[in-house]
């Protein structure tokens, strides 16, 4: 690497350090994507849809708004964009997905941990809150939420159950019943309490509580015993 030199007082040459080229190396895309939609999340359900605008976003996200609508097109895609990447996360991160054993006890109870740390998350709450306020100006943000989130979650356990009866692990006629009951047990009284102000969140040791009681209830009507 060349070394340039630079004459002092006196006449004799000091070195001096090469200077760094250029800026940093700019975020990837996907990388952007993912601060737009927390960015999105915070302002959605901090200030609602009506007054969320993609400038905001763009702000809080700390991007330019020529960068955000590079990506995504509108509020409307945004608002979507923002509850599939949520729900997205939640499938692909938590396992909900078939035991490896044969403790289905304890795989259940987990599946419906991570269903209720989504489901009774604050952000979550708030964006339900939001919705139901903002719904007959902007009816499309109820049924996004009803078709991306609440039926998505359900889906998701839906499956969860069906790879377990194919397992021979349990027995159930319709497994998206079913999952619809099982997240009513875990999370409807606890929610509602949240949503009208009469109860913080459950912690971590409610939830889990919660989610081992429904087990038990679920498995005592639908498992099956050795042959």
């Amino acid at each position: 690497m060349a070394i340039t030199k630079a004459r002092v007082s006196g006449g004799s040459a000091v070195s001096k350090a090469p200077r760094g080229r250029g800026r940093p190396q700019a975020r990837s895309d996907d990388e952007t994507r993912t601060v737009i939609l927390d960015a999105a999340r915070h302002e959605f359900s901090s200030t609602g849809y009506a007054a969320t605008s993609m400038e905001s976003v763009a702000r809080r996200a700390g991007v330019s708004t020529k960068t955000l609508y590079r990506l995504i097109p509108n509020k409307s895609a945004l608002f979507e964009a923002m509850i599939t990447d949520r729900l997205d996360r939640f499938a692909s991160v938590v396992r909900l997905k078939a035991c490896e054993g044969t403790d289905i006890k304890a795989a259940l109870c987990a599946a419906l941990i991570a269903c209720g740390e989504l489901i009774l998350d604050g952000e979550v709450i708030a964006l339900q809150r939001m919705i139901l306020g903002e719904s007959e100006q902007f009816p499309e943000i109820a049924d996004t939420f009803y078709t991306k989130a609440i039926k998505r979650t359900e889906s998701t356990l839906a499956n969860w159950l069906k790879a377990q009866a194919k397992r021979g692990l349990i027995d159930i006629e319709n497994a998206e019943v079913a999952a619809g009951m099982l997240l009513g047990m875990l999370a409807f009284q606890p929610q509602r309490a949240v949503m009208f102000g009469h109860a913080p969140a459950p912690d971590r040791n409610e939830l889990e509580r919660r989610a081992q009681v429904a087990t038990g209830l679920f498995l005592s009507g639908c498992a099956r015993g050795p042959a």
